[in-house]
C-alpha cells in the first residue's frame, strides 16, 4: 500500500516551492538579458535613422540638381513628394510619402541650415533637441 502512495505522489506535479524557484531563475535571466536586447534595439533604431537621413539627403540632392536650390524651410520635405509650385520640379523624389522617424515624429528640416546648406535631423528617442541621442545629417 505504501508503494501506491509513492506512485501517486510522483504524479502530482511541481510543488509551490519548485515553481517559485523556476520563476526566480526566469526573472534573473530576464534581468540579465533584457538590458542587452534593449541596447541592441536602440542601436538598431539609430542605424536605421542614419540610413533614412542619407536617403532623404539623396532626394534633396536630386531636387537641388533639377530645381537649382534646396527646398525652403516653408516648403519642407513635402517638396520631395509634391510640387510646391516650382516650374522645373520633376519629382516626386521619394517613392512614398516623407517618412516619420523611428519614434513616429517628423524630421526637422531647415534651409538655410546652421550646419550647412540645410539641417536635417531628428530629436531621437527622448524627443528633446540638442541632446546626445539626436541623429543629424551633419554628424
Amino acid at each position: 500500500m505504501s508503494g501506491n502512495f509513492d506512485e501517486r505522489r510522483s504524479e502530482r506535479g511541481f510543488t509551490l516551492i519548485e515553481l517559485i524557484v523556476v520563476l526566480v531563475i526566469l526573472g534573473l535571466l530576464a534581468a540579465v538579458v533584457a538590458p542587452r536586447i534593449y541596447d541592441k534595439l536602440a542601436k538598431g533604431k539609430e542605424q536605421i535613422e542614419k540610413i533614412q537621413i542619407k536617403e532623404l539627403e539623396s532626394a534633396l540632392q536630386v531636387f537641388s540638381f533639377e530645381v537649382g536650390r534646396y527646398p525652403t524651410t516653408a516648403e519642407g520635405l513635402d517638396a520631395l513628394v509634391r510640387n510646391p509650385g516650382i516650374e522645373s520640379w520633376k519629382g516626386p523624389y521619394l517613392a512614398k510619402e516623407v517618412p516619420k522617424d523611428q519614434w513616429g515624429k517628423p524630421y526637422v528640416y531647415r534651409c538655410p541650415g546652421m550646419h550647412g546648406a540645410y539641417d536635417l535631423y531628428t530629436f531621437g528617442p527622448d524627443g528633446v533637441e540638442g541632446t546626445d541621442d539626436d541623429v543629424c545629417s551633419w554628424k
